[in-house]
C-alpha cells in the first residue's frame, strides 16, 4: 500500500461511505455504506472480482455472447462500478450506461477510483425505476440489476410491473440479471420469480447450495431471458469458484416458486432485512 492510500470516510445521500484500501492489493479498495460491503474495485485488475456474487454476475455477462464481442448494458446500481469496469475490460467498444442514485456516492467514486474517459461508461446521478421507464425500448442488451438500499432491494424494484419495464427495454435474446438476498422461507424470492416467470419464458437462479437449502441467509443471482439461457456453461463457471454455486432452472425452480403470486406495485415490498452479521465485514 502506498502513502496516498489511506481510508476515505465520507457522508453520502444513503449514509457514511467508507473507502479502505486493499493492503494485499496496490490499488484494489472496498467500498462500504454504513458498514454494509457495497464494491470491491481493482484499477490496475478490473477482472479480480472478489465477491462471489459479483463472480456470478460476471459470468451471466461471460455468458450473453461470444468472448469480447461488445454488448450495451444498462447497469441498475453502481457502487464502485466494479462489474462495468469488468465489462469494459472484457468486451472493449461496449456502451454502458450506470444509474446510480446516490450523487454523493458518484462523486466519492469519481473522485478517488476514477474509470477514465474512452471507457465507454456513462455514469447517471438518478433512480433507478424512474430511468428504466424513460429507457427506450429495445435499447439493451443486458440489464444487470445491483440495488440495495443499506442491505435491502428497495420496493419499486420488486414488482410485476418493474420487470415488465426490463423486459421492454431488453432487446430479443436479451438478458435481464439481478442480485437479490433472502433466506428460508424464500417469500421475496419466490415472489420474484413469480414476477419474472410472468413476463420471461426463461428462467434461473445461481445461489451457493446451503442458501438454496435454506440454510442460511444469502445472495440469489435471478437470470431470465425470452431466449434459452446458457445454462450448462454457466453451471460449469459457477462450479468452479472458490465458493460453488449451483444453477437451478426447470423444475427445481418451479418447486420453489409454487403457490407464488406476482407481486404488483401496490403490494411489493423491499427485500428481507438480513440477519445481523450476514454480509459483514471481517
Amino acid at each position: 500500500m502506498n502513502d496516498e492510500q489511506i481510508p476515505v470516510v465520507r457522508d453520502v445521500g444513503q449514509g457514511t461511505a467508507k473507502l479502505m484500501p486493499d493492503v494485499d492489493r496496490e490499488r484494489a479498495w472496498l467500498l462500504t455504506v454504513d458498514g454494509a460491503p457495497q464494491s470491491y474495485v481493482d484499477l490496475d485488475e478490473p477482472e479480480h472480482l472478489e465477491f462471489e456474487y459479483v463472480r456470478r454476475l460476471a459470468h451471466v455477462l461471460d455468458c450473453a455472447a461470444e468472448p469480447g464481442t461488445p454488448l450495451d448494458l444498462l447497469h441498475l446500481g453502481g457502487g464502485a462500478l466494479t462489474l462495468p469496469r469488468y465489462a469494459a475490460a472484457t468486451r472493449p467498444g461496449s456502451r454502458q450506461q450506470v444509474v446510480e442514485f446516490d450523487a454523493g456516492l458518484v462523486e466519492l467514486v469519481a473522485e478517488h477510483l476514477p474509470w477514465g474517459e474512452g471507457s465507454g461508461v456513462t455514469v447517471h446521478a438518478a433512480d433507478a425505476r424512474a430511468w428504466l421507464e424513460a429507457a427506450p425500448g429495445a435499447s439493451a442488451d443486458v440489464v444487470v440489476a445491483d440495488v440495495f438500499g443499506g442491505s435491502r432491494v428497495p420496493a419499486q424494484l420488486t414488482s410485476l410491473e418493474y420487470a415488465r419495464e426490463a423486459a421492454r427495454v431488453l432487446r430479443p435474446g436479451g438478458l435481464y440479471v439481478a442480485n437479490l438476498a433472502d433466506g428460508a422461507p424464500f417469500g421475496f424470492l419466490r415472489g420474484q420469480l413469480a414476477n419474472f416467470g410472468a413476463v420471461f419464458a426463461e428462467l434461473a437462479l445461481i445461489a451457493e447450495p446451503g442458501v438454496l437449502r435454506g440454510r442460511r441467509f444469502g445472495n440469489a443471482v435471478l437470470v431470465a431471458s425470452d431466449r434459452e439461457l446458457p445454462v450448462a456453461a454457466l453451471a460449469r463457471r459457477c462450479a468452479a469458484d472458490a465458493f460453488p454455486a449451483r444453477v437451478e432452472t426447470g423444475a427445481a425452480l418451479a418447486r420453489l416458486a409454487r403457490g407464488a403470486a406476482a407481486v404488483r406495485d401496490a403490494q411489493a415490498v423491499a427485500s428481507p432485512e438480513p440477519p445481523a452479521g450476514a454480509f459483514s465485514v471481517g
